[in-house]
């Protein structure tokens, strides 16, 4: 079997976009998209009146067409919404999501895979978080209609991932536990997936091929677990340390901040890598190692590879806003550029890296001043109602409305909306009549400091194969 020696992260909501996996996969490495909030994505691509035309030319590939029928009518605006007007809002994923927001999640999970594989027979992987529970089985099964060869998954423990794809894989019921607090022992919510439900109108779901499962991983000790413990089939790991971008794994033991406010990782940190290896499978490190110095080092330890974001991040065909990966650039190549470990920041609880950059939410001031709003509800923690039923809370919401709830009183401290920000950072940002657009926040490792050394000379950016051949060593 053959593995990539480069997987080049799932970044963000739309950072990793289909462009930047397609460019990845094309050249024989491992492309991967973001399936974060990927149907606020294609919705709000589609208010923007697709530019390309590429969304509704992947739609028309869908093999349910009334559901692409659907959400044409909901959501397309031909020529693009007009600029002063907000996007529409799609429906919140729950435990039991309904049918709006599978259907448009599916699809939007087909259409991103579709479109990165194409032009090419390399495999392409897919990204998913697994503190957002409620939004897992839609996006895996669109992803695989659509022929997706790898899914990663980490920020948590995804021991029932490997069978969730077996179960979708063979055209089954899948179901998903859902963490719901004040719920008794073994009465936690279920997400269900039913793919002969999803197919009634064309009369059956196909057969498909169940795609490799990579956990993302910060220790021996859990990389063991998932290899031993999970209800199918672990096909590797990617091990990724704290100077990895996006959600960090917390510090093993109580949590100590440094004089900058930020987590301390020790020696009890470190992923004892040889155990890792005893394991007998493939596996990848993480985490500021984007130069051939740190892909040579990785194999001597017994890794089969590199996976690398942040430099990915910044490169032509990413998702971010050109004008956001400029400034940050700039940054780094005046030896500005910082990334922020911030406690606080994630409502997930997960220590999350932000690149400090004005006019962003890395400022406090900046944050303090936006309205506190949780209307898209991918972080928001289920919780059991009095009466019994499901209700819903964010620690980035209003913090009364979280206190009302029953959440934690000084829970919200210091907690941003990551969804409404990342949506910003790749130009999909919400236009609000009180505070104007969202403004953006954008997440990187610590590599952000290094990424100017990919510049063209002469251009102020550089591409994914500019990356691909410096990670391999040849001249940029």
């Amino acid at each position: 079997m053959h593995l990539p020696t480069i997987i080049q992260g799932g970044m963000g909501v739309a950072v990793s976009n289909w462009r930047l996996a397609r460019a990845v996969s094309r050249v024989g490495q491992l492309g991967v998209v973001s399936g974060t909030m990927i149907g606020v994505v294609l919705a709000r691509r589609l208010q923007q009146g697709d530019p390309g035309g590429h969304m509704l030319r992947a739609l028309g590939h869908f093999p349910v067409p009334a559901v692409v029928e659907r959400l044409v009518r909901n959501y397309y605006v031909p020529g693009g919404k007009p600029a002063d007007a907000p996007f529409k809002p799609v429906p919140m994923p729950s435990v039991a999501s309904g049918k709006p927001w599978t259907e448009l999640t599916v699809a939007a999970s087909f259409a991103e895979v579709f479109l990165a594989r194409e032009g090419h027979d390399h495999p392409v992987g897919i990204n998913l978080l697994e503190k957002i529970q409620v939004a897992t089985l839609a996006p895996l099964f669109g992803a695989m209609l659509a022929g997706v060869g790898y899914v990663l998954m980490g920020a948590g423990i995804p021991r029932a991932i490997p069978g969730m794809l077996d179960r979708l894989a063979a055209g089954e019921i899948a179901e998903l536990k859902v963490d719901v607090t004040g719920a008794a022992p073994g009465a936690d919510g279920v997400s269900r997936l039913d793919p002969q439900e999803f197919f009634a109108e064309v009369g059956g779901a196909p057969m498909l091929e169940r795609p490799k499962f990579i956990a993302i991983v910060s220790s021996a000790t859990l990389a063991i677990t998932l290899a031993r413990k999970s209800n199918g089939k672990v096909d590797g790991f990617i091990v990724e340390s704290e100077l990895a971008g996006g959600h960090n794994a917390p510090p093993r033991g109580p949590l100590q901040l440094g004089p900058t406010g930020e987590p301390i990782y020790g020696a009890r940190d470190v992923p004892d890598l040889a155990k890792i290896a005893e394991l007998g499978l493939a596996f990848w490190l993480a985490g500021s190692r984007a130069d051939p110095a740190g892909l040579a080092s990785a194999r001597a330890a017994g890794a089969a590879g590199i996976q690398v974001g942040t430099a990915f991040a910044f490169c032509e065909e990413s998702g971010i806003e050109p004008e956001i990966k400029r400034a940050i650039l700039r940054q780094s190549a005046e030896g500005r550029a910082k990334v922020f470990t911030d406690p606080l920041a994630s409502p997930t609880g997960f220590p999350f890296k932000v690149v400090q950059l004005e006019g962003s939410l890395s400022e406090a001031a900046t944050y303090d001043a936006r309205a506190r709003v949780c209307d898209l509800g991918y972080l928001r923690e289920a919780y059991l109602k009095a009466d019994g039923s499901h209700g819903y809370r964010c620690a980035a919401e209003p913090a009364g409305d979280f206190a009302r709830k029953g959440g934690e009183a000084n829970a919200p401290d210091g907690r941003k909306c990551l969804c409404n920000g990342l949506l910003a950072t790749v130009g999909l940002g919400q236009l609000r009549a009180e505070t104007g657009e969202e403004l953006p926040i954008v997440t990187a490792g610590d590599e952000v400091a290094h990424v100017a050394r990919l510049l063209r000379p002469g251009a102020d950016g550089y591409s994914a194969s500019d990356v691909i051949d410096h990670l391999l060593g040849a001249p940029v």
